[in-house]
């Protein structure tokens, strides 16, 4: 059962390893290879074939030439049937009954009889064999049974079989070169081809790579010619359209939601504190302390949900002034104090001045404080041309593989956390959109206890 399983996986991995176009081209090479070594072996069957019955014709010939001078008596006309038209490629015996030659050409005049076979009078039959008077070379030998005026006679004509041999040996060499060569032409040619029709494909792979939640409206290039990978193209942006029409649809829902809520719970949120100020008995009370906390919550996510809105729309739009970023550094830092008066809150801040928005670069600021929950160092300094930002905290250290992750929407790594003590997972998301959008950077780097958010903004030139 192991086997199989081992074979289809190291097909998958050859698939992954090797592209199309190599596939393609070893193929088409396999392919053309098999069918050529297929055609060659008949071709060089039947010329074999072919010249082999050239051999036996002029045998036949000779044999006829012999047997006319043998039973017209014509002692001139058998002279001449002996003797070769090419010396030592074709030769003629005559025997008599017994087996003794009688007549001969001069090549095998003085030899035993080149053959066993003794046919009947009126029969002829054949072999091939080797004969040492050429050497060991290959001959194709016709016995014929001949009734002469002097007796029966076997005429033996032996055709030499190197035209054979050598027609055989020229077209296995011919294949031998021939094959090879046609296959790496052939396989060539397919990875050009196949590279040239895969350029569209690449083409949309490339552009396909770029197209996130934030640039829906583009589009995969269709290629001129009207093919499958035209066709291809074609669905993929019909795909596209109907992404960017869902998520058209989901962006104006959350926006209008967000904003038909904001009214609601305004008027909440203002109920409960003119309900806080009444002096109510302590049960009463304290649900509506819970009610002002719990409307204040939602009024964040709310707000949180219409930047998401504006981000995924048409992007943050940012004012470009000068920001001192140590006073909203120093305004965090003050905030903290006061609403946990026993955490100690460590840092240097040096005076830096950046381009931006500073109503956004606060928020995103208060977002990665109030995220650190525990937050020991809030810092501010200079470095190569940027502003750093620091917030560290002496919490759960993040995993190396959730550094990434934490930044994603929604996402609570501290799955425990309870309602008062954690968010909705959006605060590090737009802190990242905000800074990004100031051609900035958010990563998170790990700390002996804990871990901290680094913030790089670029500082302008003077």
């Amino acid at each position: 059962m192991r086997a199989p399983h081992l074979v289809r996986r190291l097909r998958l991995t050859l698939a992954r390893r090797l592209g199309v176009r190599l596939r393609s081209a070893l193929a088409a090479g396999l392919v053309v290879a098999a069918a050529s070594v297929l055609a060659g072996g008949i071709l060089l069957v039947t010329a074999r074939g072919i010249l082999l019955d050239n051999v036996t014709t002029s045998a036949n010939d000779r044999a006829t030439q012999v047997t006319a001078a043998l039973t017209g008596g014509d002692s001139t006309a058998l002279a001449a049937a002996l003797r070769p038209s090419t010396p030592q490629r074709s030769v003629v015996q005559v025997l008599d009954p017994t087996g003794r030659v009688v007549a001969a050409s001069n090549a095998v005049s003085t030899v035993s009889p080149i053959s066993a076979l003794r046919p009947a009078v009126g029969q002829r039959e054949w072999e091939s064999r080797r004969l040492e008077f050429e050497h060991d070379a290959p001959f194709r030998i016709g016995a014929s049974g001949v009734s002469t005026p002097a007796g029966s006679r076997i005429v033996l004509v032996a055709e030499s079989m190197d035209t054979v041999d050598d027609g055989t040996e020229a077209i296995i060499a011919a294949l031998a070169v021939g094959l090879p060569l046609l296959a790496v032409v052939v396989s060539v040619a397919t990875f050009l081809f196949v590279g040239r029709t895969l350029h569209p494909v690449e083409a949309m792979r490339r552009q396909a790579a770029t197209i996130t939640a934030r640039n829906l409206h583009a589009r995969l290039p269709v290629p001129a010619a009207d093919d499958e990978i035209a066709a291809l193209a074609a669905t993929m942006n019909t795909m596209l359209d109907r992404i960017e029409a869902a998520s058209a649809a989901q962006r104006r829902f959350v926006a209008d939601a967000s904003h038909e809520l904001r009214s609601p719970l305004a008027t909440i949120h203002a109920n409960a504190d003119l309900l806080d100020a009444a002096e109510l008995a302590e049960t009463p009370a304290r649900s509506v302390r819970r009610i002002h906390a719990e409307s204040a919550r939602m009024a964040r996510l709310v707000d949180d949900l219409l930047v998401l809105a504006r981000v995924d729309d048409q992007a943050l739009r940012l004012r470009r002034d000068e920001v001192d970023l140590d006073d909203l550094v120093y305004a965090e830092r003050e905030r903290v104090a006061v609403e946990h008066p026993d955490l100690r809150i460590e840092g240097g801040v040096e005076p830096v001045r950046v381009i931006g928005d500073p109503d956004q670069l606060h928020r995103a600021l208060r977002n990665l404080v109030d995220n650190a929950r525990h937050a020991v160092v809030v810092s501010l300094a200079a470095d190569d041309g940027h502003a750093q930002v620091v917030v560290g905290n002496d919490g759960p250290a993040i995993a190396a593989g959730d550094r990434e992750r934490v930044f994603d929407r929604f996402v609570r790594l501290d799955d425990s956390r309870s309602r008062q003590g954690g968010g909705a997972g959006l605060g590090l998301p737009i802190a990242r959109d905000i800074v990004v959008a100031h051609s900035g950077t958010v990563t998170v780097d790990a700390l002996t206890d804990g871990a901290a958010l680094r913030v790089r903004l670029p500082i302008p030139h003077p």
